[in-house]
């Protein structure tokens, strides 16, 4: 053997030679979906600033009267009639304009403006979760087994999605959110406020996740790994939930971050239109639509509110998108 082999027999038996291999294999060493998703969500700058203000917003919708009480504003419910002048507006001159008594100023009844959108981001955030969530769990559901099942289960519950979607969203929202406010629907099931926007809401949006869904569930349903635990005997549930499911969990997390700001949006316009949350409640629809007569008087009425709407829907919308990018690196 020469001197030459001799040598790197040596370097590749001595502890160095093999911490070198071992510190290799650290490098190399396999991650999991969940690593891999993080590490390419990370590398999204603006999805990850998108998700920093959602975090922050979620915190402030919890924490909105600790917030409030701690920058000394009143509670969203309390009229300074000191702030208005003699037509009953919002004057400057006695400090119903932004300021530092009022941060956001006051709007037409005197209320602070910056207290009713912190507590604003409590109702639209709430109404947007809950009406996502029931309408995935609906969509999902109905979705998955019409995709499987197809033939007449799938005929039925098409023409169902079908009819749902041809129906004018928001003519069905302000029809039900008009018979429902007053004495509740359902005998009574659903009360007037709350739980009518979200009823109303998740009815209206459960049909696009449904035919998302029934999609991705036939083309799954014919790969081969569904034959493999067709042919060992697995049930119909069993492939459904422990086959399928898992595999839509992607397009699922996607069109749920797409849906939440719908949702947001649709809640602020039902409460511009005034079949949505009900008064004195404070929500950033019902302010827009009740700075719609003084905007050009007092302009710091509609100008927080709507920019805490607009903030809002392009953060979800441009996680969204990072989401999409993340669990999909082949179509990026």
């Amino acid at each position: 053997m020469t001197t030459g082999a001799t040598d790197l027999l040596r370097e590749e038996s001595s502890p160095a030679g093999i911490e070198g291999v071992e510190s290799s294999e650290a490098a190399i060493a396999a991650r999991s979906p969940l690593q891999l998703f993080w590490r390419r969500l990370k590398r999204d700058k603006v999805a990850m600033a998108a998700l920093t203000f959602i975090v922050v917003l979620i915190l402030v919708a919890i924490f909105a009267p600790l917030i409030v009480k701690l920058v000394g504003a009143p509670k969203p419910d309390v009229a300074d009639r000191t702030t208005l002048d003699d037509f009953g507006l919002p004057s400057p001159a006695k400090g119903g304009a932004p300021g530092s008594k009022h941060l956001f100023g006051v709007d037409q009844l005197g209320r602070d403006v910056f207290s009713r959108t912190m507590y604003g981001a409590r109702i639209s955030l709430i109404v947007a979760f809950l009406a996502t969530a029931i309408s995935v769990v609906g969509g999902v559901s109905l979705g998955m087994i019409a995709g499987y099942y197809r033939g007449w289960v799938d005929s039925v519950l098409s023409r169902i999605m079908d009819i749902q979607l041809a129906f004018p969203v928001l003519l069905l929202a302000i029809g039900l959110g008009a018979a429902c406010s007053l004495q509740g629907c359902l005998g009574g099931l659903l009360q007037p406020g709350l739980p009518v926007v979200v009823f109303v809401i998740a009815l209206a949006a459960w049909p696009y996740m449904a035919r998302i869904i029934r999609g991705q569930t036939l083309s799954l349903r014919e790969k081969e790994f569904i034959e493999a635990a067709r042919s060992l005997g697995a049930s119909d549930r069993r492939i459904i939930f422990r086959e399928i499911l898992p595999n839509l969990v992607a397009p699922i997390i996607v069109y749920s971050t797409v849906l939440v700001p719908t949702n947001i949006l649709f809640e602020a316009a039902l409460s511009f239109l005034g079949v949505g949350v009900q008064p004195p409640t404070p929500s950033w629809g019902a302010m827009i639509s009740e700075a719609t007569n003084i905007f050009d008087i007092a302009w710091w009425f509609m100008l927080f509110p709507g920019l805490a709407l607009l903030f809002t829907v392009l953060a979800f919308n441009l996680i969204g998108d990072g989401l999409q990018d993340a669990l999909n690196p082949r179509k990026k």
